[in-house]
């Protein structure tokens, strides 16, 4: 397989529910930068899928709250959860009082702690209600703008795989993907999605742009904060500036 192609089948299974298949070998780096620089896109399909549910329902008649909610829980599916379980890790993690180490530890650990237990609860309930504001709209600018949140939380990703970030730990998902994305991808991801944020945003066209970018600076700041207190970033680092980012343009786009 081509590294275009095994790079694509990386980010699919990775990023989605879809399962992996056998390959004829293991990814590499060039396939990780693949994978991460078409991230967005990625995540901007799910979106399209998870608006798509969201306004067919409102559609039918239920309440924009209740359309936000099978909404967000669709992303959540289609994901598999995984950068919701980032998101908490990484909570975990970094409010603990341990350093490098203990904080790692706590990382890799498979149940969810107290601050990640919050931090969850807290992200899911400003999503549902920022999309429901969203769904409020005209049904292709709140797609438009569902796409765009999943979009932004996916360059975020591609952010956080940005050339010169190091990875926390020698091995894992962090490790493969750390410091593989070049700057001329991540620039299309951003004006891309830029565009896309500005379709949900017909009234003041300059107010999508803003909400992907204050988004992407909310996730910078998650990184860089990784970075100091853990050396790099990791997968669930990853996963948290994801849903970190998307919530912060829901946010902002419902405003």
């Amino acid at each position: 397989m081509t590294t275009f192609g095994a790079g694509i089948r990386l980010a699919v299974t990775t990023l989605s529910v879809l399962p992996a298949t056998p390959a004829d070998r293991a990814p590499d780096r060039a396939d990780a930068r693949v994978a991460m620089s078409v991230a967005p896109a990625i995540g901007g399909l799910i979106g399209l899928i998870a608006g798509a549910i969201g306004v067919s329902l409102l559609a039918l008649g239920t309440t924009s709250l209740v359309a936000a909610a099978v909404a967000v829980g669709a992303g959540a599916l289609l994901t598999r959860g995984l950068h919701l379980d980032g998101l908490a890790d990484t909570a975990d993690g970094l409010g603990s009082y341990g350093g490098r180490d203990r904080a790692l530890e706590i990382m890799r650990k498979p149940d969810v702690g107290p601050f990640g237990v919050a931090t969850l609860v807290l992200v899911l309930v400003v999503q549902v209600a920022a999309a429901s504001a969203i769904l409020g709209r005209a049904w292709w600018v709140a797609l438009a703008g569902i796409v765009a949140a999943f979009a932004t939380g996916r360059v975020a990703i591609a952010l956080g795989c940005r050339r010169g970030v190091p990875a926390a730990r020698p091995e894992g998902l962090g490790a493969l993907v750390a410091g593989t994305v070049g700057r001329f991808a991540l620039a299309v991801s951003v004006v891309a999605t830029a565009v896309v944020a500005m379709i949900a945003t017909p009234g003041e066209l300059w107010a999508g742009p803003v909400a992907v970018v204050v988004g992407l600076a909310a996730a910078w700041g998650l990184r860089r904060h990784a970075v100091r207190r853990l050396g790099g970033v990791t997968g669930d680092v990853l996963g948290a500036m994801c849903e970190v980012s998307a919530t912060v343009t829901y946010v902002v786009l419902s405003m």
